[in-house]
């Protein structure tokens, strides 16, 4: 079986320890403020994650830019011409025009390389729900599976990751255009809270709201408990917006009562961050449907 390896980009949110030990190749996003421009590594070699999420939080705007079709070319050919195969899993065509840069940059590539197989999978998927199908996507490689095993698994159960998140400023939701100006204000003076998902077509939208920063933590537990499939034989991924301690309260309910085989925390990178703002949380599981 001929090798291949796995590619993705840095919204998966993965830590870098993980990456290196499961031998992913992880294409760099950009992000920046104003006129300051910055890559996104697994390791935030060019901003440290805190640095960034304190810039947001005095009030900073942080933009974001899509990989395009000349970078995919530039991380994917060395791979082809060391005589590997590509299996690319990645970031949400419907958060992004990233995917949409893999396929042109697959179909130049194919061109040069007719002997290679460039197989490009779209997780739907955001953060470290994205990173999750990534993770089972590297640990079945390790396992001896196929390219063709692999990529079919992706698809096969992407619609089967639930995503669930709640944000703590809804400015951020305003600038992106998810709310308008006087929900905004309403909601933070009453400190309403949003819950939203990741839908089937890959999109990020408002399920219901709560009243309360605790309360917000709970919902995100609850839609675990009510939609989770076997969880005592899951590893369950929790991402944040610099927001460690509500975080490492959610994970210990999640233990506690849903009796998981791991969680894994990181941080919300600066290309999600710069859309969900400083505080919020991410919740990834897979269950019945992603609602």
């Amino acid at each position: 079986m001929k090798n291949y390896v796995i590619v993705t980009e840095s919204t998966t949110d993965l830590p870098k320890n993980m990456v290196d030990e499961l031998g992913i190749t992880v294409i760099p996003m950009t992000f920046g403020f104003e006129n300051e421009s910055y890559l996104n590594y697994p390791d935030n070699r060019e901003m440290d994650i805190h640095t960034f999420y304190e810039r947001l939080k005095n009030g900073e705007r942080s933009t974001t830019t899509l990989v395009n079709s000349k970078t995919f070319e530039e991380y994917f050919e060395p791979i082809l011409k060391a005589g590997n195969d590509i299996l690319y899993i990645g970031f949400s065509s419907g958060l992004s025009g990233t995917f949409s840069s893999s396929l042109i940059a697959a179909e130049i590539l194919k061109e040069k390389y007719p002997d290679s197989e460039i197989i490009c999978t779209d997780t739907l998927a955001a953060s470290m729900g994205e990173g999750l199908l990534v993770y089972y996507a590297a640990k079945m490689k390790q396992e001896g599976k196929s390219i063709h095993e692999v990529s079919q698994w992706v698809v096969d159960n992407r619609l089967k990751l639930c995503q669930w998140f709640t944000v703590d400023d809804l400015n951020h939701l305003k600038r992106g255009g998810r709310i308008n100006a006087m929900t905004a204000t309403l909601g933070t003076a009453l400190n309403v809270k949003p819950i939203l998902h990741v839908d089937d077509e890959g999109h990020l939208i408002p399920a219901y709201n709560v009243r309360g920063r605790k309360k917000s933590i709970n919902a995100l537990l609850e839609k675990m408990e009510e939609l989770c499939v076997n969880p005592e034989e899951q590893t369950v991924f929790i991402s944040h917006a610099d927001s460690l301690e509500d975080t490492q309260y959610l994970a210990d309910m999640i233990k506690e009562k849903l009796h998981v085989k791991e969680v894994i925390i990181n941080f919300i990178g600066p290309v999600i961050g710069s859309h969900t703002g400083q505080g919020a949380i991410a919740l990834f599981f897979i269950g019945k449907s992603r609602k």
